[in-house]
C-alpha cells in the first residue's frame, strides 16, 4: 500500500489532546512536514478543545470509525485497544496508519521501524507500521551500529524512566508529591502505585501484574522489539525497567557482549557516524548525557563508552533521548516522512 505522492497530505493526529498526540502535531510543525489539512481526533471528552497548528486553533474532533475519509497519514497515540479498534478503519478510508500503541508490534504482518535502523523494512506494510517503545527506540539507535560491526550476542539494559512515559497526569504527580512532601503534607498516590516524589519504582508499567517470568511488559518489549528490529532472534537481551522522578528524558545504563571485540574507542568511531545519535563522552570534562540534556532535542545521546571489565568483548554504555520525542513524536512522524518521499534530515533541534 503506497500513498500518492503530491505537494500536501491530510494528516490525521489520534490522541490529539494527550502528551504523544500534542508532541506529534508540534513535530509535524517544527519539521515543516507537508500537511494540507491537520484533523485532531481524541475522546469525546476532547470535543470541545482546541489544538494550535501552525499559528492556528483547530477543534478537536471525536474519534469514530468515519474519521478518516480523504486522511493521507494517520498518527495514533490514543492508546491499544482504541488502535484496535479504529488503525483498520483508518486504513480501510485509504490512510496509511503510523500506531504508537503496543497493540500491533509484534504482529509479524506489520513493520517496527526505526527509521535509522530499519527504514527498508517500511517498504512491505500492509497499511500499519508500528512505532517501537520509547526504552527500545534510542537503544536500538545505539546498538544498531555496534550490532552490524561486531554482532550482538547479549544485553543487558536497565532502563531509568521519565514519568512522562506515563503521561502529563503522572508529572503532576510527581511535582504535587514533591511539593507535599517538602512542606510535610499528605500525598497519597494515584497514578503510580507508591510515591514517586525521591524515589524509584522498578515496575513499568504502574498497572498489571508481572509476567509470570517476574519481567514487566515493559521489560519484555525491549527483548521483543530489538530482536524484531535487529533482526536477529538469537540475541539474550535481559532488561530491568525503572520509574524514576524525572520530567522528561529516559536514560539508560546498557551492557552488550559481542561476538567480536570492539574497544571502546572503537565504538566511539562507530557511534559518531550514527545516524541520530550524539556522542557525548568526555571524561575529563564531565561530559556525559543526562536527561536535561536530551529534554526537547532529537538526537539519542551516548557516553560513558568504556570496555567491560568483567568479560571478554564486552561493552558499557549510557544512553539518554528525549521520551516524547524520539521515543514517541519524532519517529513516528520520521517513518510518516519515508512514506511519503519527504526528505528531512534526521535531528533537527540540537
Amino acid at each position: 500500500m503506497t500513498v500518492q505522492r503530491k505537494d500536501a497530505y491530510n494528516v490525521a493526529v489520534v490522541g490529539a489532546t494527550g502528551a504523544v498526540g500534542t508532541e506529534m502535531i508540534l513535530t509535524l510543525e517544527q519539521r515543516d512536514f507537508p500537511v494540507a489539512e491537520l484533523r485532531p481526533l481524541a475522546s469525546s471528552r476532547s470535543v470541545d478543545k482546541t489544538v494550535s497548528f501552525k499559528g492556528r486553533l483547530l477543534p478537536v474532533r471525536e474519534l469514530t470509525k468515519d474519521s478518516f475519509g480523504g486522511i493521507d497519514i494517520a498518527l495514533f497515540s490514543a492508546g491499544g485497544s482504541r488502535s484496535k479498534e479504529f488503525a483498520p478503519a483508518a486504513v480501510q478510508a485509504g490512510a496509511v496508519v503510523v500506531d504508537n500503541t503496543s497493540h500491533f508490534r509484534m504482529d509479524p504482518e506489520v513493520p517496527l521501524v526505526v527509521p535509522e535502523v530499519n527504514a527498508e523494512d517500511i517498504a512491505w506494510h500492509k497499511g500499519i507500521i508500528a512505532n517501537p517503545n520509547c526504552s527500545t527506540i534510542q537503544m536500538v539507535a545505539v546498538l544498531k551500529p555496534i550490532h552490524d560491526a561486531a554482532r550482538i550476542v547479549r544485553i543487558v539494559v536497565a532502563t531509568y524512566q521519565s514519568t512522562s512515559g506515563a503521561g502529563a497526569k503522572a508529572v503532576r504527580e510527581m511535582y504535587d508529591q514533591a511539593h507535599a512532601v517538602l512542606h510535610d503534607k499528605e500525598h497519597a498516590p494515584a497514578v503510580f502505585p507508591y510515591q514517586i516524589a525521591f524515589n524509584c519504582i522498578p515496575q513499568i508499567p504502574q498497572s498489571g501484574a508481572f509476567e509470570p517470568n517476574g519481567y514487566t511488559s515493559e521489560e519484555m518489549k525491549m527483548v521483543y522489539e530489538t530482536r524484531k528490529m535487529l533482526h536477529d532472534e538469537r540475541i539474550r537481551i535481559s532488561a530491568t525497567c525503572v520509574r524514576v522522578p524525572v520530567d522528561r528524558s529516559h536514560s539508560e545504563a546498557v551492557n552488550v557482549q559481542t561476538e567480536r571485540k570492539l574497544t571502546a574507542t572503537e565504538a566511539r568511531a562507530l557511534l559518531a557516524k550514527a545516524p541520530g545519535v550524539v556522542v557525548v563522552d568526555d571524561l575529563g570534562a564531565q561530559a556525559y548525557p543526562l536527561a536535561t540534556m536530551a529534554a526537547g532535542k532529537d538526537p539519542v545521546y551516548v557516553g560513558r563508552i568504556r570496555e567491560d571489565i568483567s568479560q571478554d568483548n564486552g561493552l558499557d554504555l549510557w544512553i539518554v533521548s528525549d521520551n516524547l520525542r524520539k521515543g514517541a513524536a519524532l519517529n513516528a512522524v520520521q517513518i510518516a516522512e519515508l512514506v511519503v518521499g519527504v526528505k528531512r534530515p534526521l535531528c533537527m533541534v540540537v
